[in-house]
């Protein structure tokens, strides 16, 4: 059996060495290093696959939300709601910029944003909600949606983790996730399901008024070299970084399906065990055949029987990498602690912190490693 990788980029590489490799000798043979055509061809690929009017590369997916953010036109104070489980960088932005964040709970099957926790959290001083597609499935957006125009509000989609996923609204219609607020944005980690070498995100919307300053913003708040008509900052994707994505993105469904085909295979091992919550689906409960709001970025369970921090331990020792994302929740961090949140608020969140467990999630497992997973596991639990 293959050495069993958290995620394996390097066995993803070989299948796609000669795309990637083509890409980064054009950006060295032109030395076009920053805006190079290979960043402005990428980003009209993007827009295409996203069906979007206006993709902003940018150096990063922390970056996307801050610069999202400013274009906005956001001011101190203003609060601005997200999810309390979810990666530091969610509410991080929002705490730079000095706007108000407010953390709510989270759904306990899908855990993204709890809808019911978001309309208690709004007042006459919230300006935005920031639904986290988290590990890779998209949010309640009808009913994001519907709130934000009842009270006037900004959506900021934060699609770090779901890149790929299709949303259905209640009427049928289908939007990629990131592209249904007023901004989207995503990060091209390496481990993300579109990832790059490096460093890399972007910035997504329809709004052409909202899309010129932010292309201010992303490059020293300049339209016309040396003059500034906005206050910005230098994020950049590079000409690397986006040839190696433009390799990738043909590539990009294909990667999903194989990730929900390896969720597919746990799911189906793994429910048989009464001391394991395995991932649902908001749409159609199971991973069914033809699932599109899920794509996996990561596989996270719930061990129900106060054995997780053993497991981790345990899968560890049989080289099964896993991770627990993520061991505390945000109200709780030094950085944002605030006497306003209650411990009675975030039921679910406080939970998940001591029970979920994400396990090997990529393009590259083989059932011979999937089984040997799920054996593991079930071993132990059982």
């Amino acid at each position: 059996m293959k050495k069993i990788q958290m995620v394996d980029l390097q066995g993803q590489y070989q299948q796609i060495k000669e795309a990637v490799n083509t890409s980064i000798e054009q950006v060295l043979n032109t030395s076009a290093y920053i805006n190079g055509p290979l960043v402005h061809e990428f980003q009209a690929d993007l827009e295409k696959y996203l069906d979007v009017k206006h993709v902003i590369p940018c150096a990063n997916g922390t970056d996307a939300l801050q610069i999202a953010m400013m274009g906005l036109g956001l001011e101190q104070g203003d609060e601005v709601i997200t999810a309390d489980f979810t990666f530091a960088a969610t509410v991080e932005v929002i705490a730079l910029l000095k706007l108000t964040p407010v953390l709510v709970d989270v759904d306990a099957e899908t855990y993204n944003i709890d809808i019911e926790a978001l309309k208690r959290a709004i007042t006459p001083k919230t300006k935005a909600i920031v639904p986290v597609h988290l590990f890779g499935q998209v949010a309640n957006m009808d009913a994001v949606m519907e709130i934000a125009k009842e009270h006037n509000l900004f959506v900021i989609e934060d699609n770090a983790q779901a890149i790929g996923a299709d949303y259905t609204f209640k009427d049928g219609t289908k939007k990629k996730a990131g592209t249904i607020g007023n901004v989207g944005t995503t990060s091209f980690f390496p481990s993300k399901n579109l990832g790059c070498y490096g460093d890399g995100g972007a910035i997504f919307t329809n709004d052409d008024k909202l899309a010129h300053t932010i292309r201010g913003i992303v490059n020293h708040g300049m339209y016309t070299r040396y003059y500034h008509d906005v206050v910005g900052v230098n994020s950049r994707l590079d000409s690397i970084q986006a040839g190696v994505l433009k390799a990738k993105l043909p590539l990009l469904d294909s990667y999903c399906d194989a990730r929900r085909n390896a969720a597919r295979f746990y799911n189906k091992a793994l429910s048989v065990s009464e001391h394991i919550i395995t991932p649902k689906s908001s749409a159609c409960g199971e991973i069914c055949d033809t699932c599109d709001c899920h794509v996996f970025h990561q596989y996270t369970l719930q061990i129900t029987n106060g054995k997780r921090d053993d497991l981790h331990k345990h899968l560890l020792e049989q080289g099964i990498p896993n991770a627990i994302y993520y061991p505390v929740a945000l109200h709780s961090q030094k950085a944002y602690v605030d006497a306003r949140y209650k411990e009675s608020d975030f039921p679910v969140t406080n939970g998940l912190i001591k029970t979920v467990i994400s396990l090997p999630m990529h393009t590259e497992l083989d059932n011979e490693q999937l089984t040997f997973i799920t054996k593991t596991i079930l071993d132990f639990v059982n």
